[in-house]
Protein backbone atom coordinates (compact mmCIF):
# COMPACT_ATOMS: atom_id res chain seq x y z
CA UNK A 1 0.00 0.00 0.00
CA UNK A 2 3.08 2.50 -0.87
CA UNK A 3 2.22 5.95 -1.79
CA UNK A 4 3.38 8.09 -4.88
CA UNK A 5 3.56 11.46 -2.81
CA UNK A 6 3.14 14.70 -5.21
CA UNK A 7 3.15 18.29 -4.13
CA UNK A 8 -1.09 18.01 -4.04
CA UNK A 9 -1.10 15.31 -1.26
CA UNK A 10 -1.28 16.10 2.38
CA UNK A 11 -0.94 13.33 5.01
CA UNK A 12 -3.39 13.30 8.01
CA UNK A 13 -1.78 11.46 10.72
CA UNK A 14 -3.48 10.09 14.13
CA UNK A 15 -1.45 8.23 16.93
CA UNK A 16 -2.83 6.66 20.07
CA UNK A 17 -0.34 6.28 22.68
CA UNK A 18 0.05 5.00 26.09
CA UNK A 19 0.79 8.45 27.29
CA UNK A 20 0.89 12.00 26.79
CA UNK A 21 5.14 12.89 25.69
CA UNK A 22 7.96 10.58 24.34
CA UNK A 23 9.46 12.98 26.95
CA UNK A 24 7.91 10.81 30.06
CA UNK A 25 8.09 7.54 28.28
CA UNK A 26 5.05 7.32 26.67
CA UNK A 27 4.99 4.69 23.48
CA UNK A 28 2.94 4.77 20.61
CA UNK A 29 0.47 2.11 20.36
CA UNK A 30 -1.96 2.63 17.07
CA UNK A 31 -1.25 5.17 13.81
CA UNK A 32 -3.14 5.57 10.76
CA UNK A 33 -2.91 8.16 8.10
CA UNK A 34 -4.88 9.38 5.72
CA UNK A 35 -3.95 10.69 1.87
CA UNK A 36 -6.43 13.71 0.51
CA UNK A 37 -5.43 14.74 -2.97
CA UNK A 38 -7.74 17.96 -3.61
CA UNK A 39 -9.76 16.84 -1.14
CA UNK A 40 -10.66 13.44 -1.42
CA UNK A 41 -9.06 10.41 0.12
CA UNK A 42 -6.88 8.43 -2.33
CA UNK A 43 -5.41 6.06 0.53
CA UNK A 44 -5.01 5.10 3.84
CA UNK A 45 -2.57 3.30 6.22
CA UNK A 46 -3.61 1.87 9.76
CA UNK A 47 -1.84 -0.46 12.24
CA UNK A 48 -1.24 -1.63 15.90
CA UNK A 49 2.28 -1.69 16.87
CA UNK A 50 4.14 -3.57 19.40
CA UNK A 51 6.72 -1.30 21.44
CA UNK A 52 6.73 -3.79 25.22
CA UNK A 53 5.23 -0.33 26.88
CA UNK A 54 2.58 -0.91 29.32
CA UNK A 55 -1.10 0.71 28.10
CA UNK A 56 -2.16 1.79 31.74
CA UNK A 57 -5.78 0.85 32.31
CA UNK A 58 -7.88 4.72 31.68
CA UNK A 59 -5.96 4.57 28.24
CA UNK A 60 -7.33 1.29 27.79
CA UNK A 61 -10.74 2.42 28.74
CA UNK A 62 -10.45 5.60 26.69
CA UNK A 63 -9.41 3.91 23.21
CA UNK A 64 -10.46 0.60 23.63
CA UNK A 65 -7.00 -0.87 23.06
CA UNK A 66 -5.43 -3.51 25.25
CA UNK A 67 -1.63 -4.91 26.17
CA UNK A 68 -3.33 -8.34 24.57
CA UNK A 69 -4.00 -6.52 21.20
CA UNK A 70 -0.62 -4.47 20.74
CA UNK A 71 0.87 -7.70 21.73
CA UNK A 72 -0.01 -9.42 18.90
CA UNK A 73 0.52 -6.88 16.54
CA UNK A 74 3.89 -5.59 14.01
CA UNK A 75 6.92 -4.50 16.21
CA UNK A 76 6.72 -0.84 16.13
CA UNK A 77 10.11 -0.03 14.13
CA UNK A 78 8.25 -2.35 11.37
CA UNK A 79 5.10 -0.61 11.45
CA UNK A 80 7.01 3.17 11.29
CA UNK A 81 8.85 2.14 8.27
CA UNK A 82 6.09 1.19 6.64
CA UNK A 83 4.23 4.41 7.61
CA UNK A 84 7.18 6.53 6.16
CA UNK A 85 7.27 4.62 2.95
CA UNK A 86 3.29 5.37 2.62
CA UNK A 87 3.97 9.05 3.40
CA UNK A 88 6.68 9.63 1.58
CA UNK A 89 7.67 13.12 1.17
CA UNK A 90 3.68 14.17 1.27
CA UNK A 91 3.64 17.29 3.85
CA UNK A 92 1.37 16.45 7.46
CA UNK A 93 -1.68 17.21 9.23
CA UNK A 94 -2.61 16.41 12.39
CA UNK A 95 -5.58 17.76 14.79
CA UNK A 96 -3.21 18.69 17.65
CA UNK A 97 0.03 18.46 15.63
CA UNK A 98 2.08 19.54 18.78
CA UNK A 99 1.19 15.91 20.01
CA UNK A 100 1.31 13.76 16.61
CA UNK A 101 4.32 15.03 15.53
CA UNK A 102 6.13 14.38 18.46
CA UNK A 103 5.25 10.52 18.61
CA UNK A 104 5.90 10.52 14.67
CA UNK A 105 9.34 12.20 15.40
CA UNK A 106 9.85 10.04 18.48
CA UNK A 107 9.25 6.53 17.02
CA UNK A 108 10.50 7.16 13.78
CA UNK A 109 13.88 8.31 15.13
CA UNK A 110 14.01 4.51 17.11
CA UNK A 111 14.15 3.35 13.15
CA UNK A 112 17.21 5.90 12.27
CA UNK A 113 14.21 7.83 10.28
CA UNK A 114 14.59 11.45 10.25
CA UNK A 115 11.29 13.44 10.34
CA UNK A 116 11.53 15.78 7.63
CA UNK A 117 7.74 16.65 6.68
CA UNK A 118 6.60 19.66 7.90
CA UNK A 119 3.39 19.57 10.10
CA UNK A 120 -0.13 21.51 9.84
CA UNK A 121 -2.54 21.71 12.50
CA UNK A 122 -6.08 21.41 12.43
CA UNK A 123 -6.71 22.33 15.54
CA UNK A 124 -5.35 26.11 15.07
CA UNK A 125 -6.46 26.22 11.97
CA UNK A 126 -10.42 25.81 13.17
CA UNK A 127 -9.54 28.55 15.30
CA UNK A 128 -8.56 30.58 12.86
CA UNK A 129 -11.39 29.73 10.40
CA UNK A 130 -13.99 29.01 12.41
CA UNK A 131 -13.78 31.42 15.67
CA UNK A 132 -17.67 31.10 16.48
CA UNK A 133 -17.16 27.28 17.50
CA UNK A 134 -18.05 26.53 20.68
CA UNK A 135 -14.79 24.41 20.62
CA UNK A 136 -12.15 22.92 18.75
CA UNK A 137 -11.71 19.53 20.10
CA UNK A 138 -11.98 17.30 17.28
CA UNK A 139 -15.55 15.22 17.71
CA UNK A 140 -17.15 18.86 18.83
CA UNK A 141 -15.75 20.74 15.82
CA UNK A 142 -16.82 18.15 13.22
CA UNK A 143 -20.35 18.03 15.21
CA UNK A 144 -20.29 21.99 14.26
CA UNK A 145 -19.87 21.72 10.71
CA UNK A 146 -21.83 18.73 10.40
CA UNK A 147 -19.60 16.61 9.01
CA UNK A 148 -19.74 12.52 9.45
CA UNK A 149 -18.21 11.02 12.45
CA UNK A 150 -16.03 7.93 11.93
CA UNK A 151 -16.06 4.75 13.59
CA UNK A 152 -15.05 5.29 17.48
CA UNK A 153 -13.58 8.30 19.00
CA UNK A 154 -9.77 7.79 20.08
CA UNK A 155 -8.92 5.43 17.27
CA UNK A 156 -6.32 6.26 15.28
CA UNK A 157 -8.11 5.71 11.97
CA UNK A 158 -11.53 6.83 12.95
CA UNK A 159 -9.47 9.96 14.14
CA UNK A 160 -7.64 10.43 11.22
CA UNK A 161 -10.65 10.09 8.97
CA UNK A 162 -12.54 12.90 11.11
CA UNK A 163 -9.19 14.81 10.57
CA UNK A 164 -9.15 14.65 7.03
CA UNK A 165 -12.92 15.62 6.23
CA UNK A 166 -12.03 18.27 8.14
CA UNK A 167 -9.19 19.55 6.72
CA UNK A 168 -11.24 19.00 3.07
CA UNK A 169 -13.86 20.76 4.63
CA UNK A 170 -11.11 23.91 5.26
CA UNK A 171 -9.48 23.92 1.95
CA UNK A 172 -13.15 23.72 0.45
CA UNK A 173 -14.40 27.17 2.82
CA UNK A 174 -10.70 28.68 1.50
CA UNK A 175 -11.75 28.12 -1.91
CA UNK A 176 -15.37 29.47 -1.64
CA UNK A 177 -15.73 31.86 0.86
CA UNK A 178 -11.70 33.48 0.27
CA UNK A 179 -11.18 32.73 -3.43
CA UNK A 180 -8.13 30.98 -2.49
CA UNK A 181 -7.80 28.77 -5.87
CA UNK A 182 -5.33 26.55 -4.34
CA UNK A 183 -4.93 26.30 -0.46
CA UNK A 184 -2.60 23.89 0.08
CA UNK A 185 -0.05 22.56 3.09
CA UNK A 186 2.07 26.19 2.79
CA UNK A 187 -0.98 28.50 2.91
CA UNK A 188 -2.37 26.22 5.77
CA UNK A 189 0.63 26.60 7.46
CA UNK A 190 1.15 30.11 7.09
CA UNK A 191 -2.81 30.54 8.47
CA UNK A 192 -2.02 28.51 11.74
CA UNK A 193 0.66 31.21 12.83
CA UNK A 194 -1.43 33.72 12.33
CA UNK A 195 -4.17 35.70 15.09
CA UNK A 196 -7.37 35.71 14.18
CA UNK A 197 -7.31 39.27 12.92
CA UNK A 198 -4.68 39.22 10.47
CA UNK A 199 -6.21 35.79 8.46
CA UNK A 200 -8.32 37.77 6.38
CA UNK A 201 -5.80 39.79 5.07
CA UNK A 202 -3.09 37.27 4.43
CA UNK A 203 -5.90 35.86 2.52
CA UNK A 204 -6.74 38.98 0.22
CA UNK A 205 -3.55 37.88 -1.79
CA UNK A 206 -1.26 36.56 0.78
CA UNK A 207 0.34 39.89 1.30
CA UNK A 208 -0.01 39.77 5.15
CA UNK A 209 3.26 38.65 6.91
CA UNK A 210 2.54 36.27 10.14
CA UNK A 211 4.63 36.43 13.08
Amino acid sequence: MQAMSSPARIAVIDFETTGMTPAQGARATEVAIVLLEGGQVVDRFQSLMRTGAWIPPFITQLTGITNAMVAGAPLAEDVMREAARFVGDAPMVAHNAAFDSKFWSAELARTGIAAAQPFACTVLLSRRLYPEAPSHKLGFIVDHLGLPRAGRAHRALADAEMAAALLARMQHDLRLRWNVADPGHDLLSALQRCARPKVAALLAGYAAACP
